[in-house]
């Protein structure tokens, strides 16, 4: 036996090469695997992908390629690991509800939302995008690095010339060994605006704050949609490249037919399985966990996602959703870690950082793109020269040439002769006898010029870093416009982030509310004002036998009290109504507030806050009033909270701010009035039942409630549209429970009252038909009559078509088209109007 065979084997300390090697295993992952580079936002297989597919000509101009062809050229040429990780990157880049932007264009099954996988390569096919064209422009000008690929036989570059910031655009997550990056998508227009306004300083000689940031990026913006819960997570994220971002699911409550209601969900948190989404609901449902629930069906088709969970009858819509929001990922946290390459090293940055990397990156790109146009500019003009010399002596150049032996001594007695280089005179020699035509010689000293320009131009780029950052910004503001898109993610407002309060202007709002209980919120400039007698503008979209009821104005920080008809109420702040157009339905208020069943909202009163010595006074359908004080009000829980006790069949109408010294009209439809005193009502406690206010006739109703502080004149009008307004003081003051007087002349041609309102001389009011038309009108305009009258046509309906007055609101003297009023103005004469009236 070899007695040396034991000198081959070494002693090693296992511990030693365990770390050795793991560190090594650790660096590659870090480096060259899991974690995205700063700058142009790629992992190393993704950005062998893009190049592998721009090698092969993959453009989007030019037809789709089979996958399989496009992972074998990057497995075979860059990276050499298994086609399967190649192949799933791909996928990933080309799926709209995982990437924001997709950099891919793929043909063919590229799984769902549901979780189902891409189909084999084999049948795939994809190209690059028109986007991703952007993150490889000018890749061939030297603007990015080279490196030897893993056999030294190509070249792929280290990073991408990325014309738009990727990294945040696009985001990414990956998980390294002791460390992981998850950084959320970006809306394009959004991110591009923040590396605009770093230019915009570094030109003024300012230093960016991240306050200009956030008011610039409002947001990730996920591909899907949904919406962000607040802004205290998203503005940890960004300023400490850490934080957690609640994200919930886009529902809205829709009732049935059949008097049940439906949660539809049409958007899902980022990385939502859909499937299994439908099966932990189904099995909350088994398991009893979730309550109430009668079918789910998944109804998504190429219109966009669309999941139903009908409800029972007798379960609150609302409760149901906050359980699922709890047990699901209807409601999902996004945890932001913002860590990236930089200069090969893991780094956790916050937003400016990231925008700041990004913007050294464009301006090396941008320098060495200008460096290498330069030196090809002034190639180019050197051999122009060269010919432009030759043409001006072209007789003396041509015996040159045919008294030379060969090329080679025909260029050097031209290099001597005119003292040209080596290049100018190949390119002589080499010169077609077509350039001697005069048509010729003018392109070669147009071309000569055009490249003294743009050698200048090159220059003074590279001369001064506030031109070169100038380039930057036309550019990147030109891939802004063309590609830029609306954002897909709302930000909502967080019940538990009392920040975002604050953030919330203090302004003017209209509120709207339709008989079958949609709301919305507008700005007050959607309506202009009308002479009488006309037909009006289109208030809103209505489903069927639908119509606005309620109508009034507030700022958006008023609480907001929802009186319904079982007496009940319930608050919310204005903000937290969701704001539409003048010709949108709204939502559905059972989105918003948690109604029992069969309950309505019957009465709605702004209130700025609750003091002491101010009272609700709520009359009802049967003529019974109550007065307590605001202060029993002030607490009350989602669930609502009792108002007052009624009998049965009888409903609360009308709730009204008062203090002591105010007078209470009571109008009736039969056109029948009562004013008293409120100190006639003495205060009683939260739940109790009320007393008599009027003592109505047989099958009359109270229709509304007014104070003799809302206004000097009585405004009535009737369902055919007829309406007058009567001096208040022609209604005695009497004492409560008294069948009133007549304020209303009813004939078939007016029909029943619909509606009273105090008013002034400067006042508009808007009439609102069942089929939701609006018509605004100047009240100075409308003739002031007596008690016992009927009035004058206010709107022209169709009698044919059974369309009736519904309601009528009371609307401010401004309009800020017509009287150029600034906002500041008429929020102060509406914060005005409201102090009056709580006084």
């Amino acid at each position: 036996m070899d007695e040396n065979i034991f000198d081959k084997v070494h002693e090693v300390d296992l511990k030693k090469t365990m770390e050795t090697s793991y560190i090594d295993y650790a660096m590659s992952v870090i480096a060259a695997r899991a974690l995205p580079d700063v700058r142009d936002g790629l992992k190393p297989v993704q950005r062998r992908i893009l190049y592998a597919m721009i090698e092969l000509n993959n453009g989007p101009d030019k037809p789709h390629r089979k996958c399989a062809r496009i992972v074998g050229d990057t497995m075979g040429k860059y990276h050499p690991h298994g086609d399967s990780s190649i192949y799933g990157a791909l996928v990933n880049l080309a799926q709209e509800w995982s990437t924001r932007y997709p950099l891919v264009d793929g043909h063919g099954n590229f799984g769902s939302v549901d979780g189902d996988g891409a189909a084999a390569m084999r049948y795939t096919e994809a190209r690059l995008s028109k986007i991703s064209m952007e993150m490889l422009r000018d890749i061939n000008k030297d603007t990015v690095d080279f490196i030897p690929n893993f056999d030294e036989t190509e070249k792929e570059p280290v990073v991408l010339p990325s014309r738009f910031p990727n990294l945040l655009v696009n985001g990414t997550s990956g998980i390294a060994v002791g460390m992981a990056t998850n950084i959320p998508p970006h809306n394009l227009r959004e991110v591009i605006n923040g590396v605009v306004r770093l230019i915009d300083d570094i030109e003024e000689d300012k230093e960016t704050t991240m306050e200009e940031i956030l008011g610039i990026i409002k947001g990730p913006d996920f591909p899907t949609g949904a919406q962000i819960l607040g802004t205290r997570g998203i503005e940890e994220a960004y300023r400490t490249g850490r934080g957690k971002i609640r994200v919930r699911a886009v529902t809205e409550i829709e009732p049935m037919d059949n008097g049940k209601n439906r949660i539809v969900v049409t958007e899902l948190p980022y990385m939502v399985n859909k499937a299994r989404l439908i099966e932990k609901i189904a099995e909350l449902h088994k398991d009893k966990k979730v309550d109430g629930l009668t079918d789910i069906r998944d109804e998504t088709s190429r219109e966009g996602m669309r999941i139903c969970i009908e409800l029972r009858r007798d379960v609150n819509p609302n409760i149901v959703l906050n359980q699922l929001y709890k047990h699901t990922q209807l409601q999902d946290t996004f945890g932001v870690i913002m860590l990236a390459l930089v200069n090969n090293e893991p780094v956790v940055m916050n937003l400016l950082q990231m925008l700041k990397y990004y913007l050294m990156h464009q301006e090396e790109v941008v320098t060495r793109r200008t460096k290498y146009d330069l030196n090809k500019a002034e190639e180019r003009a050197h051999i122009l020269e060269g010919l432009l010399v030759a043409l001006d002596n072209i007789d003396e150049v041509i015996q040159i040439i045919r008294g030379s032996k060969n090329a080679n001594e025909a260029k050097e007695k031209l290099e001597q002769r005119f003292s040209l280089s080596e290049a100018q005179a190949n390119a002589i020699v080499e010169m077609r006898l077509r350039a001697l035509t005069g048509l010729e010689r003018e392109k070669l000293e147009s071309e000569y010029a055009e490249l003294e320009k743009k050698i200048a131009e090159y220059k003074a780029i590279l001369a001064d870093r506030k031109v070169l950052l100038s380039v930057v910004k036309k550019e990147i503001i030109e891939i802004r416009d063309k590609y830029g898109d609306e954002r897909r993610t709302s930000i909502g407002y967080d019940e538990y982030d009392l920040s975002m309060e604050d953030l919330i202007p203090n302004e003017n709002t209209i509120i709207t509310m339709t008989k079958l209980g949609y709301i919305k919120r507008m700005t007050l400039d959607n309506f202009k004002s009308q002479h009488r007698g006309g037909k009006g503008i289109k208030g809103m979209q209505t489903i069927e036998d639908d119509y606005i009821e309620d109508l009034f104005m507030a700022t958006t920080h008023h609480y907001l009290m929802f009186f319904t008809n079982k007496g009940r109420v319930y608050r919310l702040k204005a903000y937290e109504i969701p704001e539409a157009s003048r010709t949108a339905r709204g939502t559905a208020i059972i989105n918003l507030l948690q109604l029992l069943p069969d309950e309505k909202i019957t009465a709605v009163i702004p209130i700025r806050e609750y003091q002491d010595q101010k009272y609700l006074f709520m009359a009802t359908k049967k003529g019974i009033v109550k007065k307590t004080s605001i202060v029993e009000y002030a607490n009350i829980r989602k669930t609502g909270l009792q108002a007052i006790s009624l009998r049965d069949e009888d409903e609360l109408i009308e709730v009204k701010v008062t203090n002591k010294k105010k007078d209470i009209i009571l109008i009736t439809k039969h056109g029948q009035c009562i004013r008293f005193n409120e100190n006639d009502v003495r205060p009683t406690g939260r739940t109790s039942m009320g007393v008599i206010g009027m003592n109505l006739s047989y099958d009359d109703e109270l229709i509304g409630m007014q104070l003799n502080t809302q206004g000097d004149c009585l405004m009535i009008v009737s369902e055919y549209g007829m309406g007058k307004k009567t001096d208040i003081n022609e209604f005695g003051v009497q004492h409560r429970g008294g069948k009133g007087v007549k304020c209303y002349k009813i004939t078939d041609k007016t029909g029943n009252v619909v509606n009273a309102k105090a008013v002034n001389d400067d006042n508009e009011v808007m009439l609102i038909t069942t089929e939701g038309i609006i018509i605004q009108l100047k009240v100075s305009e409308i003739s002031t009559l007596g008690r016992i009258t009927s009035g004058v046509k206010l709107i022209d309906l169709d009698p044919e078509k059974d369309i009736v007055v519904a309601s009528m609101a009371k609307v401010r003297d401004a309009i800020p088209e017509e009287n150029g009023n600034s906002e500041e103005k008429l929020l102060e004469e509406l914060q005005k109007e409201m102090d009056e009236e709580e006084k």
